[in-house]
């Protein structure tokens, strides 16, 4: 007999500990977020939930899937319900979120998107698209036009990218006369919300007039880009974590998450049209988050990284098991100290290496099943932000980055597509093309495969590439991880 679907109608039988924490209907729009995944339920949609119910507010949530529309389908049939379960090795805890006020499907109806971005009720825009979908250059920042992109900035196609939908909802929105509004990027960009604005300012001068004739200077003075730094370990939905969400629900849910108990949110204080009480939830207001970003993308991110690719390499499933090789825990301990501690200045009264500590003690929590292939994926867009840009700083202060070299050399030998023990590894990255190109017109060696992806100029800017002790610290470490795969490299490592 099938289990009843969570509901409005099947919140009754739902354990009272478990239920929303605010009345799901009773708060007005105002709040767009782009980008449907695991990580916003399990993460923003909290906080705002959670701030709703401390302070009030009409700041719910009409959540947009740029893409799946699996997502939207179950979260209608949930009336807009879905549960987060946080769990570690001392047991686990189900909420449902009530915050959701709608959902979107943007590629089924993109127009009804941009409308939703210029309607005044709407005061602050989130997004978690991922980083490929910004169409910024990772090395430069510079915007990616494609075909579908020039139509979205220069035609009058219903957009299809999300640049596209963002200019398009701020034009609607300066001819409509909306008010101020705040766009928060809470991908993981250094940077992310000046990245944010520059590709904004990029498409609207890219579409040009008469199509965004006015729109820039609107834009100039009545939209505000926060910078934010977000944490929370999120991985993939599993068919055992369905199962135990309706164990602890006693209701079915298709749109089921399930999280470490830690999480972090970092937000510059900069809402012309006002936000929610997120500080009530636990996040921390600031007036510059950029020391938070560079502290997170580079001990927690780049050690996240480093353990997908060598964990994948070693036929290692998950990232909890990859932190069991030998000598791998201790390799990673080194780069956060010895590379990354004095890549930046952290925030005040934060130790860099004891965060990286705390970071791997929650990367070993047995409860997250976190796949290393999952984690490994986009590797080209991650790679500069997560571990290239310590390795530029240790440079410039003339440090030798032994163990981010370490880093580049396993991702190398990740996109080669095949683990230590011949399996083959998949490559899902949106440069995959130009990769495999580049290594089949490759010699097959350490020093032909450097050269190749070393040439890859939108992920390795030209002076580092042309660092010949960064080059020889890469080759060193590829030469050995193919030689000896990962588990006796980083045994024989000093």
């Amino acid at each position: 007999m099938a289990m009843t679907r969570l509901s409005l109608a099947a919140l009754a039988r739902v354990p009272e500990q478990s239920r929303p924490l605010v009345a799901p209907g009773s708060v007005g729009p105002g709040i767009v977020h782009l980008g449907l995944g695991a990580f916003h339920r399990a993460h923003q949609a909290v906080y705002t939930e959670e701030a709703l119910a401390a302070a009030g507010g009409d700041w719910g949530i009409v959540g947009v899937a740029p893409r799946s529309a699996d997502i939207v389908a179950a979260l209608q049939e949930q009336d807009r319900l879905f549960s987060v379960t946080a769990v570690s090795g001392a047991g686990r805890h189900t909420r449902v979120v009530g915050a959701l006020t709608g959902v979107r499907h943007a590629a089924a109806d993109p127009d009804a998107v941009v409308a939703l971005l210029a309607d005044p009720t709407i005061r602050v825009v989130t997004l978690t698209v991922t980083e490929k979908a910004y169409r910024l250059d990772p090395a430069g920042g510079r915007l990616t036009v494609d075909d579908d992109l020039r139509a979205d900035l220069t035609g009058d196609r219903p957009p299809s990218t999300v640049p596209g939908l963002l200019v398009r909802g701020l034009i609607a929105r300066y001819r409509a006369g909306a008010g101020p509004i705040a766009l928060v990027s809470c991908d993981n960009l250094p940077s992310n919300g000046r990245r944010l604005r520059s590709l904004v300012d990029q498409a609207l001068r890219y579409a040009g007039p008469p199509v965004a004739d006015g729109t820039r200077d609107w834009v100039a003075g009545q939209v505000s880009f926060p910078g934010t730094m977000v944490d929370r370990i999120v991985p993939a939905a599993t068919p055992q974590a369905l199962a135990d969400a309706a164990a602890a629900l006693g209701a079915a849910d298709l749109a089921a998450v399930t999280g470490e108990p830690y999480r972090q949110w970092v937000l510059e204080d900069d809402f012309p049209g006002g936000r929610p009480a997120w500080e009530r939830a636990g996040a921390v207001l600031t007036d510059d988050a950029a020391p938070w970003e560079q502290l997170k993308l580079r001990a927690l991110n780049g050690v996240h990284s480093a353990v997908a690719y060598l964990g994948a390499l070693a036929g290692r499933e998950t990232i909890e098991e990859a932190l069991r090789i030998p000598g791998l825990t201790e390799a990673m301990r080194r780069f956060v100290a010895e590379d990354v501690a004095g890549s930046f200045h952290p925030p005040d009264g934060v130790s860099v290496v004891a965060y990286g500590d705390e970071a791997l003690d929650r990367f070993a929590n047995p409860a997250i099943e976190h796949r290393t292939v999952q984690v490994a994926m986009d590797g080209s867009q991650k790679l500069p932000q997560r571990v290239l840009h310590t390795i530029a700083a240790c440079r410039a202060a003339g440090a030798t980055p032994r163990w981010a070299a370490l880093v580049v050399a396993a991702w190398m030998r990740f996109v080669q597509g095949t683990a230590d023990d011949g399996r083959q590894l998949p490559l899902d990255d949106p440069l995959a093309d130009q990769i495999r190109a580049r290594l089949a017109q490759a010699p097959a060696t350490p020093d032909g495969v450097v050269t190749a992806l070393f040439g890859l100029r939108s992920v390795f800017p030209a002076e580092l590439a042309a660092d010949d002790t960064v080059r020889a610290l890469v080759t060193d470490w590829l030469t050995a991880l193919d030689k000896h795969g990962v588990e006796a490299t980083l045994d024989g490592a000093p």
